[in-house]
């Protein structure tokens, strides 16, 4: 474990199967915990976990993937900056690997899906 009591290192991603959700599997990430000044280590780290998400979806044949605001309930780190490293990691991602893969972003709430509908031009 840990420093935090997570099983998985910050950043890193696992997959298993969804049992009796209505998808095939679910994808498991530990965004970085964000205390006082936001960190460019922090950011890295968030960056990570959407990049590992995508790896395993990818080498597992996932032609979609829902992503939720990984990080910004209780761990702390600022919606907005969060939003943009998920959008701009994504689309890299997706241009790196000429990938079509589906990508979601499901919010919490209304700040959350007004922060994406003005980063995603919506």
């Amino acid at each position: 474990m840990d420093a935090q009591g997570c099983e998985e290192p910050t950043g890193q991603a696992k997959i298993t199967p969804a049992y009796n959700l209505p998808c095939k599997y679910v994808l498991h990430t530990v965004g970085p915990i964000v205390q006082g000044r936001l960190r460019q280590t922090d950011c890295d780290l968030l960056a990570s976990c959407y990049r590992a998400c995508l790896e395993l979806a990818a080498k597992n044949g996932c032609q979609s993937i829902a992503f939720c605001c990984i990080s910004t309930g209780v761990f702390g780190f600022p919606k907005r900056e969060a939003a943009e490293i998920a959008v701009q990691t994504v689309k890299d991602w997706r241009a790196e690997n000429r990938s079509d893969i589906r990508v979601i972003f499901n919010v919490f709430g209304n700040e959350d899906l007004a922060i994406y509908q003005g980063i995603l031009g919506e």
